[in-house]
């Protein structure tokens, strides 16, 4: 059975979930840059393991005049310095991992370089994050917005930080030991504990 195509929307660092559904529906996947930007969601923010638990890293973006900012509009702030901070604990959370050495050239200059627009900074890293993980899926944008897709899989709403979300396999995590296995974290953290595996995983 082909598995009919997927509509996700563009975020940083994304989420296992989201991984799973590209390579689910590789050959037909549709990213929304039309939509409008949602605040608290994985559009700027990502979960990564700590040995405290669950660490939000999220992206501070320019508060806008209007509320309906399309996500293709919103512009990254820069008003502190939230590139260092989200590097250094990237470093401090994964340092230790299998693979988190053979990676970090390809995650570092995403905190040196500045972008001025989310949409564009998230699919940079997303492109790194495909090629490490030898997924080679054209992905496509959507160029208005539409409200429903009913012949595709639509997880523009589904895949959200608050929603409770389908329990995964287990993989080893660094800090598992602490709080147990930590569900649909960022990507990072599989491709860091897994490395070439991550991919199978998947």
């Amino acid at each position: 059975m082909h598995d009919k195509g997927a509509i996700l929307p563009m975020f940083y660092l994304p989420p296992v979930a989201w991984f799973s559904q590209l390579n689910k529906s590789k050959t037909d996947i549709l990213i929304d840059k039309e939509e409008h930007f949602i605040k608290q969601t994985y559009r700027n923010r990502a979960h990564i393991y700590s040995p405290d638990g669950i660490l939000a890293l999220t992206v501070p973006v320019v508060r806008g005049a209007k509320v309906h900012t399309k996500v293709k509009d919103v512009k990254i702030s820069y008003d502190f310095d939230w590139q260092r901070l989200h590097w250094m604990s990237l470093q401090n959370c994964y340092r230790r991992s299998a693979y988190f050495e053979f990676y970090e050239d390809s995650f570092a200059p995403f905190y040196q370089m500045r972008y001025d627009n989310l949409f564009d900074y998230n699919l940079q890293q997303l492109k790194v994050i495909m090629k490490l993980l030898k997924i080679n899926t054209e992905i496509k944008f959507t160029d208005e917005y539409e409200e429903s897709y009913p012949d595709r899989t639509d997880l523009r709403l589904s895949l959200d930080p608050k929603k409770e979300q389908p329990q995964q396999k287990p993989y080893f995590q660094l800090f598992e030991e602490r709080k147990g296995f930590l569900n649909n974290l960022s990507i990072v953290d599989l491709l860091f504990n897994q490395g070439p595996q991550a991919v199978n995983y998947l």
